[in-house]
């Protein structure tokens, strides 16, 4: 199959929260930015292009952030998909600002979620948004202070389902005393798997896990690897095969690999045409 004929369709569906079915192939809106996730892109019409061209192929869930850009990310999407498939959840996330390129300051006041929560509404052209994911936990704001806005936010119609980002098992026990978490989104890759206790958790009481910089294969891709031999032996990027894995991972896993060029994001989506054998995949879970 050539990149252009495999679709999102093809990676599975799942469902967040109980009413969300999405393929579990999604895009992530971060690079879509310029350098250092700050301003606009060096090519806005790509950028657009890009998200036409994800959703032409599958695509039903986008993942974003306020501060990407900041903002930035959310009005291509507005731009480029407005107004709406019935079918297309974005995910947006608030909690943390910007001062310049690759700055990121965790805040967690209630005042200033509800500030960004409404003006990511406005952005998006939405409503309501589908998934709202408290981007980092503010360290110097109680947990039921943040959490506290966004559910105030919920039972106002301007949420329907909330996640996190960035936490530890603990964190999401905690929080889950305090509002229903739907998502959470941790870093996770093939070479970075800090967040096994974490998927292990969300998995057992059927929560989305969005592993962010799903792709990254590192020193395990070297020429003559075990990886290496796998995507040349199926034909495929060693990229397409750390996806591949994360699918056959867990049947809560959705990753959201992000691109600014439609060749590599349909060199992406082309992952989802993956099937590992159970050797296979035995192969890459022992690789460190």
């Amino acid at each position: 199959m050539s990149n252009s004929t495999v679709t999102a369709e093809m990676s599975g569906k799942m469902t967040i929260g109980g009413d969300l079915t999405v393929n579990r192939l999604g895009f992530g809106a971060m690079q879509l930015t310029g350098p250092g996730i700050w301003g606009d892109p060096k090519d806005p019409a790509e950028a657009l292009r890009v998200l036409q061209r994800a959703v032409e192929l599958g695509v039903n869930f986008i993942d974003t952030a306020d501060s990407y850009g900041p903002f930035v990310s959310e009005q291509l999407i507005k731009k480029a998909l407005h107004p709406y498939a019935d079918d297309l959840i974005i995910a947006t996330k608030v909690g943390v600002t910007r001062s310049g390129p690759n700055d990121w300051r965790p805040v967690g006041r209630p005042e200033y979620l509800r500030q960004q929560v409404e003006l990511s509404l406005r952005h998006l052209g939405l409503e309501r948004i589908d998934l709202l994911q408290l981007h980092r936990i503010d360290p110097k704001v109680p947990l039921a202070e943040q959490l506290g806005e966004l559910a105030l936010l919920q039972q106002e119609g301007k949420i329907r389902h909330i996640g996190l980002s960035e936490v530890s098992v603990d964190q999401l026990k905690s929080a889950e005393k305090i509002v229903k978490i739907v998502s959470v989104q941790n870093l996770y890759n093939l070479i970075k798997r800090d967040a096994e206790p974490v998927l292990q958790y969300t998995e057992a009481n059927g929560i989305a896990f969005i592993p962010w910089f799903p792709l990254a294969t590192g020193e395990l891709a070297r020429e003559g690897s075990p990886l290496d031999e796998i995507a040349k032996r199926l034909n495929a990027k060693p990229s397409q095969i750390a996806l591949a894995w994360l699918l056959k991972r867990s049947p809560v896993m959705l990753p959201i690999p992000g691109t600014s060029k439609v060749a590599h994001l349909e060199e992406n989506i082309a992952g989802a045409g993956i099937t590992l054998s159970e050797e296979d995949f035995k192969t890459l879970s022992n690789l460190k």
